[in-house]
């Protein structure tokens, strides 16, 4: 968000008007109307108030707070589920249960972040028991500035991502942790780097390029692997210091080159890499970009500009789930044709299945398609 025109939100407390720097990585907009709420506030009055898309400004305990907002999902959850009396509409293609599923999880968010609170400049929250979330802020929204109201909900996604970035997760293919920062994807689906660690390299790899660093671990995989060089890119600030740091952990940090650019560098190398947003759809916020690729664009951007990044004999490796097949967004054929129509070929596919958690909930409104995902790992040459 562009600190220098900050959006504000307004409200009325004690018979005066007030207003604060409204703070959202969501994206979403300060809402327009906005109660006082407290411990006082029962939760079937704030459900109510926040379906009708008022905001509720917490003054109470911080601890009750949280109790709130779990009271809030609850409701959420319950009012998801068809009435007993009334027939169950099932989806009639995989399509319209994908768009049903992401329209539900839309509305479930507008509804739990219309619960707020107050943070100071240094990012103290005036409230009776209140953490120190310091830490966790300077993290994801960098050195504070001024006072300004955040959902509840934001909140705990920063304490959530803190401890991710934190503790790390453990990359088996380098036995060590890496560690994402706010805003960036985290590899926990640890099957598409195990391609890439185990998939023989083009003979001769002497330089590499990984288009959309994220994290960082494709290119510490490749280093370890022994490549000299690799050169990595990605448009986003955040990627790239979550890359930096943890390259340098992993001691790989003078074999990578950062680059903050739009998918490729100058030049041309033995092996291009890319796992690009699985998902052709359109994202619901600024930091599902790591998951949704609207019209495939940077899929289709890589494949168009991949040809003239090769070295002779150089391979390009696309990390592609076809999860967007079976929901019906993006048939295999169209991938085909595009990868034709940028002047390559298929030398080889790699596949494994996915071994996550939703792939094997079957109470999960997507499991059809989860259940018969494959993780493929594209060998492309110029045809």
């Amino acid at each position: 968000m562009d600190s220098s025109a900050p959006q504000l939100i307004h409200w009325t407390e004690n018979g005066e008007q007030h207003s604060a720097r409204w703070r959202s990585e969501s994206g979403m907009p300060p809402p327009k109307r906005v109660a006082i709420a407290d411990d006082t506030t029962n939760a079937d009055t704030a459900y109510r108030l926040a379906c009708e898309g008022t905001a509720l400004l917490w003054r109470g305990d911080y601890q009750n707070a949280k109790q709130l907002l779990q009271a809030l999902a609850r409701r959420a959850d319950r009012s998801g589920k068809p009435k007993k009396s009334k027939a169950v509409k099932v989806p009639a293609t995989p399509t319209e249960a994908f768009h049903l599923h992401r329209q539900a999880q839309s509305q479930r968010g507008r509804t739990l972040a219309m619960l707020l609170i107050p943070f100071d400049a240094d990012y103290t929250i005036p409230l009776r028991r209140a953490p120190d979330v310091k830490q966790a802020c300077n993290e994801a929204y960098g050195k504070g500035e001024q006072p300004f109201i955040a959902s509840l909900r934001e909140l705990l996604g920063l304490i959530g991502a803190h401890e991710w970035r934190r503790n790390g997760v453990m990359i088996p293919a380098l036995g060590e942790r890496i560690h994402p920062h706010y805003g960036v994807f985290s590899p926990v689906r640890g099957e598409y780097v195990a391609l890439v660690n185990d998939v023989p390299l083009p003979a001769n790899t002497k330089l590499a390029f990984d288009i959309g660093v994220g994290t960082g671990v494709l290119s510490a995989v490749l280093a370890r692997r022994g490549i000299p060089r690799i050169i990595a890119t990605d448009q986003d600030p955040r990627a790239l210091s979550c890359a930096k740091e943890n390259l340098a952990l992993l001691g790989v940090n003078e074999q990578v080159e950062l680059l903050k650019t739009n998918l490729f560098p100058e030049g041309r190398a033995n092996l291009v890499v890319c796992n690009p947003p699985w998902v052709p759809a359109r994202p619901s916020s600024p930091i599902e970009y790591a998951v949704y690729d609207p019209d495939s664009a940077m899929l289709r951007g890589f494949l168009a500009g991949l040809k003239d990044h090769l070295l002779p004999g150089g391979e390009g490796w696309l990390i592609l789930s076809d999860l967007a097949e079976h929901l019906g967004l993006r048939p295999r054929e169209q991938l085909l044709e595009w990868i034709a129509a940028a002047g390559l070929k298929v030398k080889q596919r790699h596949d494994v299945r996915p071994t996550h958690g939703k792939a094997t909930d079957a109470s999960d409104p997507l499991h059809a398609a989860r259940a018969a995902e494959v993780t493929s790992l594209w060998k492309l040459e110029t045809a």
